[in-house]
Order: C-alpha cells, then sequence, then structure tokens
C-alpha cells in the first residue's frame, strides 16, 4: 500500500512558499491549500504560523 504522504518532512521550496502565500491571501480554505500544495494540513498550517499568515476557516 503507498504513503499517504510521499513528501514527508521535506523541507519547504521557495516556489510553494509563493504559493502558500497568494493561496491564503485569496482565502482559500487549509484542505484546498494543502491538496494544492501536496502537503499535509498540519505542515501547511505551521508554515503559514511560521510565516505570520492566516488562514480563512470554514464554517
Amino acid at each position: 500500500m503507498k504513503e499517504r504522504f510521499e513528501r514527508h518532512k521535506q523541507p519547504w521550496r521557495a516556489d510553494e512558499i509563493d504559493k502558500l502565500h497568494t493561496l491564503a491571501k485569496k482565502g482559500m480554505a487549509l484542505k484546498a491549500i494543502a491538496k494544492a500544495l501536496t502537503r499535509s494540513e498540519e505542515s501547511v498550517r505551521d508554515r503559514a504560523k511560521k510565516d505570520g499568515l492566516t488562514i480563512a476557516k470554514l464554517h
């Protein structure tokens, strides 16, 4: 069976960080951003917090 996250603990590349900032500013939800970046929600949340970004919460 294939691992869910093949990229476990991979460092963030500059283009991924740029995309994260862009998507967060557009107001996308955490789940959608994680899927777009092929990263876990936890990883995206941690990186956003580190960069001082706020990610929209779905209501």
